[in-house]
């Protein structure tokens, strides 16, 4: 067999076909924007801490730090499982009052032994949970509006429960569930210990597992996920199953912290833990994502809400204002990030 020259393959310096070598500038400016979109928000944390720490004494002490660890805990366990919701392309907007219903429900069960007060936020929270991923995922119902109805329902539950807000339970000193959130392990609280731990199992479900790859399959293109075999309906109910769990856990243990099950609470939780998430990398139309990011995104919130208090001249409406500048800031700065990669 005779070899002309038009028999063999042309290449280039790296040995990769003509015509599909990709320019060095480009791989370089893709990498670039994807190191941007993940780990912005951690670089931004640490010049912040940095500056806030040479500005005021107090705040780089041991006890600060650990007041703000504790105190981040709770928005983070939340936030962690807003994250699954977020990156399948969802959102819910219930997790604030099922954070103070789980409060609530613990520091009621709390006169019938710990598990109860555990396993009573849980299971009620839960549910609540998988009914908003029924009429997600099977009557595919909007999102917005499953979870607005459910933050209603929460809360108006939460009311009943309480007479109105007139009854207040409380959690006896001493007990099991009240050394769960007041007492500290090597100088953190134990909430710290319990959140880190739900991160990194976090962590390893969304990167390690086939049910993190379907996460991320239903949030990038669902009906593509679909034709390759995803339980398409079944993650969307997890996720805000997961969503729900963690809410009802954040709730019990901030009230195992308060020793009661404090009725106002929840507040606005739902949209300061969409902005921790995305402020971590997050893309709001799913797809994309990172726990880690998450965390850091709370931690960031916290530490402008810390410095500001610090500051003493500027009340706590000011920790709104930067926070939703910031968000505003991540959400064009994901826009047209997501735009370049998509033209490279």
């Amino acid at each position: 067999m005779t070899v002309t020259k038009a028999d063999v393959p042309v290449t280039t310096a790296s040995n990769e076909p003509a015509g599909q070598t990709e320019p060095v500038g480009s791989a370089r400016s893709e990498r670039l924007s994807a190191l941007v979109q993940q780990h912005g928000a951690l670089a931004v944390l640490v010049i912040v801490s940095l500056v806030a720490s040479f500005s005021f004494d107090s705040f780089a002490t041991g006890d600060n730090v650990s007041n703000m660890a504790t105190s981040s805990a709770f928005l983070a366990i939340v936030a962690l499982g807003m994250t699954f919701v977020i990156i399948t392309g969802g959102i819910d907007l219930s997790v604030g009052s099922l954070f103070a219903l789980g409060g609530v429900l613990a520091a009621w069960g709390s006169r019938h032994g710990t598990l109860v007060a555990l396993l009573l936020p849980l299971l009620v929270c839960g549910l609540i949970g998988v009914v908003n991923g029924l009429l997600v995922a099977k009557s595919r119902l909007a999102p917005f509006i499953v979870t607005l109805a459910a933050m209603l329902g929460a809360r108006g539950l939460l009311l009943a429960i309480t007479d109105e807000g007139a009854d207040t339970f409380l959690i006896g000193k001493g007990s099991v569930l009240a050394e769960l959130g007041q007492g500290t392990t090597l100088g953190l609280g134990n909430p710290v210990w319990i959140t880190l731990a739900l991160f990194a199992a976090g962590a390893v479900v969304l990167r390690r597992t086939r049910f993190g790859q379907h996460v991320y399959a239903v949030g990038g293109n669902e009906d593509a996920a679909a034709l390759m075999g995803a339980p398409v309906a079944r993650t969307k109910i997890l996720v805000y199953t997961l969503s729900g769990l963690l809410a009802g856990l954040a709730g019990a243990l901030n009230a195992a912290w308060l020793a009661s099950g404090v009725t106002i609470l929840g507040n606005g939780m739902e949209l300061e833990a969409i902005s921790a998430v995305v402020i971590g990398g997050t893309l709001l139309t799913g797809g994309l994502g990172y726990v880690s990011g998450s965390l850091v995104g709370v931690l960031l919130l916290k530490v402008i809400q810390n410095v500001i208090n610090q500051i003493g001249s500027l009340d706590s409406s000011y920790q709104q204002v930067v926070s939703g500048a910031f968000l505003a800031v991540v959400v064009i700065a994901q826009t047209w990030l997501g735009r370049r990669r998509q033209l490279m």
